[in-house]
């Protein structure tokens, strides 16, 4: 057992700071992140005069954060940088402890519960006690055997390095998978069996003619305004082939509504802590609406927003920024809502048809269409006109219904293999600690 005053020794190089010098500065990251330069600044900006001078190759640690894992060994850019009283530098005794030995010690647990012992005070304002530092014993072998465990865990660190490789890889496979089941859904190759069961199906253009004759009672009864014609499909819009069953359309003629969301009077100054939900794009997930940070309005702000609220088996769409593209539909969990201008309602005729926009919208050929449509003039978003003339593959109704059960069959699959990988991910982070635990730890 060694002290870790034994190992290090506090480096007390002082400088009185002068106005018309320039000098760099030091912040140490928590977590284990290591040693950077917070900023260059003039002296005269600096009001502690007295401060310290570190060298490339120090040991530092935050008398606060220290804990926290804030400490790492100072790199040679920020060679003669200075820090205040509140950092403590040790130079590194080689007579006792390899250099790459001891930059191995430092990540290790029983280094980091030292650091956490020998925080004092109140639960905010900790700081390290530096003689208890100094005096705290730990299990560091001889220098002979601190070249072997150095391989040692070399080998495991490689060993960890290929696995979290391998994860990463992992995790492109599967992100490139969802991506393929959405594309192939709305190109009809998921429901080929389906279709080959069901031959007698209504087909697609039936379902078109009837989203019209909804569309056109709305008209009437002035539930909805009379809409400018689109132009008509080229065979240029058209980049794959769909089943003859379905149909090609655009996105307008389908729905009842689609247009962005607007700003309450007053701003952010017009939230609340209850009353009516206000989504905000923060809130839309592809995976279903986050509503542990939702704002609220009051009822009167709402019933004044009346063009922007949103009901159940709404598809609402990111159309800025860079969630633009993120999608979800409105569950039952919220039965009336508003929404910012920084989000698009979607909504189609039939609320029957909602699930699978959602999945077309998800799909590689929509999100490239909104990339596409941000050029230009349009860069900022997702302009209203352009989302309107998006074409869509229209399966029938029967045959929506039997591609978002195998959609969801797919992606539930592709969630199990998610939870695997994260767990992989997980054990691999741990396991590192595990190997440095094992060669700190005295025998018994």
């Amino acid at each position: 057992m060694k002290r870790i005053g034994d190992i290090i020794t506090r480096n007390k190089t002082q400088i009185e700071v002068e106005d018309d010098t320039s000098y760099k500065q030091v912040t140490i990251r928590t977590n284990y992140k290591g040693v950077v330069l917070r900023g260059l600044q003039d002296g005269a900006a600096i009001l502690t005069k007295n401060q310290f001078v570190v060298s490339a190759g120090q040991f530092i640690l935050s008398r606060i954060d220290a804990r926290n894992g804030a400490f790492g060994i100072i790199p040679e850019e920020l060679q003669g940088a200075i820090v205040t009283n509140d950092f403590l530098a040790f130079d590194i005794n080689e007579d006792e402890v390899e250099r790459e030995f001891f930059n191995v010690f430092l990540q290790s647990p029983i280094f980091l519960e030292a650091c956490i012992k020998a925080s004092r005070g109140n639960t905010n304002r900790k700081r390290v006690d530096e003689d208890f530092f100094l005096n705290y014993q730990v299990n560091l072998p001889p220098l002979r055997q601190q070249h072997d465990l150095i391989k040692q865990i070399n080998k495991g660190r490689t060993q960890i390095w290929l696995a979290q490789t391998e994860i990463t890889n992992q995790q492109s496979l599967l992100t490139k998978l969802k991506q393929a089941i959405l594309q192939e859904a709305i190109q009809g190759k998921l429901t080929a069996d389906w279709r080959t069961a069901n031959p007698d199906t209504e087909p697609a253009r039936e379902l078109l003619k009837y989203i019209q004759t909804e569309k056109a009672k709305l008209i009437v009864t002035k539930k909805l305004k009379k809409e400018k014609p689109l132009p008509p499909i080229k065979p240029e819009e058209i980049t794959f082939k769909i089943p003859k069953s379905w149909e090609w359309c655009r996105l307008l003629p389908l729905c009842e509504k689609t247009g962005s969301g607007s700003t309450p009077t007053g701003g952010k100054a017009s939230y609340s802590t209850s009353g009516i939900p206000f989504l905000r794009s923060q809130n839309v997930h592809n995976d279903g609406l986050y509503l542990e940070n939702v704002a609220f309005v009051s009822p009167d702000i709402h019933s004044r927003m009346e063009g922007t609220i949103v009901y159940p088996n709404d598809v609402l769409l990111n159309i800025t920024g860079g969630s633009i593209g993120r999608c979800a539909v409105v569950r039952e969990e919220i039965q009336e809502a508003n929404v910012n201008q920084h989000v698009a309602i979607i909504r189609p005729v039939l609320f029957q048809m909602s699930v699978f926009m959602h999945a077309a919208i998800l799909s590689p050929y929509f999100q490239a269409k909104i990339e596409d449509a941000q050029t230009g003039a349009g860069r900022e978003g997702l302009p209203k006109n352009k989302m309107d003339q998006f074409l869509i593959p229209l399966p029938p109704l029967a045959e929506q219904a039997a591609i978002v059960e195998r959609v969801e069959e797919l992606m539930a699959t592709c969630r199990e293999l998610e939870t695997e990988i994260e767990n992989s991910r997980t054990h691999a982070s741990q396991l590192l600690q595990a190997i440095l635990k094992e060669a700190f730890t005295p025998a018994s």
